[in-house]
């Protein structure tokens, strides 16, 4: 076991390429980019490494319960639509090997690798604080976007239910709410999406990244598989909710080519809008991703990557505000002309826009409950 006195550069990581994790996106406790020291394995020639490796007990997902001061968050960002969001859970049992998320667990000195899908956290109270901060005078009310950092629904959700419980909040406030996963668990939340959708307050988009179920169970491990979501699709429209979908993430020489595929599929399946996003890389997910190529598609890792520079100016990733979701370059303009095409001969449109005019303030929680 070594010992380095900083984190090693994506290009080692990359190098190391680990073996995958059946069930896992990520192959590695890479270290977040505030760690000062990290522990990894070196094969002395003997294979001790690789042994130490397939010896390991199977990693179990672990929760943590948090109890959250504040709940809305902020944004001034113009590549998203929404200003506020919630989130009610830290990390995503999903998995997904491209997750934009995963270097936000660097922040509580977690590997964005592993423990990122492994060691969560459930901010129990959620639902709890979300009633004070919209029963606060002078809230103005505007769409709240619910687990759009990680999956609200994710597999933790089925036991927890915090995301569930902030939908009654807002059902009761009549507060709009627009929602982006891939979980089955929000099949369980049809009765509320569906009272909300009546009084225009929700919009749900199905994130759909491929249709190919073996390229899916590697890139999304524990996600729906790809058929599970355009049911839901289906579902979400037969109650009356207005659904879209969101191709995210394009992947180039991995994914791009079911673009069109899932739009016609999605449609099919009922749905109204389409989004896409192109693969981003912030922070320490350049180097999961360089692992997770060499370990899955190594045959294909050097293309991916250098098509993926093509649409980046160059570089793994082009975090400038416009750029870093679409991409720019002759390979960004033809597949956003692919996706324009596509949308405009199945008869694409947008969503309705959610309503603010309702909102009624909800009663601040009280020990008394609602006697007074």
């Amino acid at each position: 076991m070594v010992i380095a006195s900083s984190p090693p550069s994506s290009d080692d990581d990359a190098r190391r390429a680990p073996a995958p994790i059946h069930g896992r996106g990520a192959a590695s406790h890479l270290a977040g980019r505030f760690a000062r020291q990290q522990a990894c394995a070196e094969d002395d020639g003997w294979g001790s490494a690789h042994a130490a490796q397939a010896d390991a007990p199977a990693l179990r997902t672990e929760v943590r319960v948090e109890r959250a001061r504040r709940v809305i968050s902020r944004n001034q960002s113009p590549d998203i639509g929404l200003r506020q969001s919630v989130n009610p859970y830290r990390g995503c049992e999903h998995g997904c090997a491209y997750c934009f998320a995963r270097p936000s667990h660097a922040y509580l000195d977690l590997s964005p690798g592993l423990d990122f899908e492994t060691r969560l956290f459930a901010k129990t109270n959620t639902a709890e604080v979300l009633r004070t901060e919209l029963a606060r005078p002078g809230y103005v009310p505007a769409p709240i976007a619910l687990g759009i950092n990680t999956d609200g629904w994710q597999p933790i959700e089925r036991r927890y239910g915090i995301s569930r419980a902030c939908l009654e909040v807002l059902r009761e406030a009549r507060h709009p709410v627009s929602i982006v996963s891939k979980g089955s668990a929000l099949r369980r939340d049809l009765d509320l999406l569906a009272a909300l959708a009546r009084e225009g307050l929700v919009h749900v988009y199905i994130s759909v990244t491929t249709l190919d179920n073996r390229l899916s169970a590697r890139l999304e491990p524990r996600a729906a598989a790809p058929q599970a979501r355009l049911r839901l699709i289906a579902a979400l429209r037969e109650v009356g909710v207005p659904v879209g979908v969101l191709v995210a993430p394009v992947i180039p020489a991995l994914t791009d080519a079911d673009l069109e595929r899932i739009l016609i599929a999605a449609r099919e399946a009922g749905a109204q809008a389409a989004g896409y996003v192109l693969l981003r890389l912030p922070h320490e997910l350049k180097a999961l991703w360089r692992q997770w190529l060499q370990a899955h598609y190594p045959e294909r890792a050097e293309r991916v990557m250098h098509l993926l520079q093509q649409m980046h100016g160059g570089r793994d990733y082009d975090a400038r505000f416009g750029h870093r979701q679409r991409g720019s370059g002759p390979l960004a303009d033809l597949l956003a002309q692919r996706f324009g095409k596509t949308c405009a001969r199945l008869g694409y449109s947008v969503l309705p826009p959610l309503r603010t005019d309702l909102f009624v303030p909800p009663r601040p929680p009280s020990p008394q409950g609602t006697l007074f």
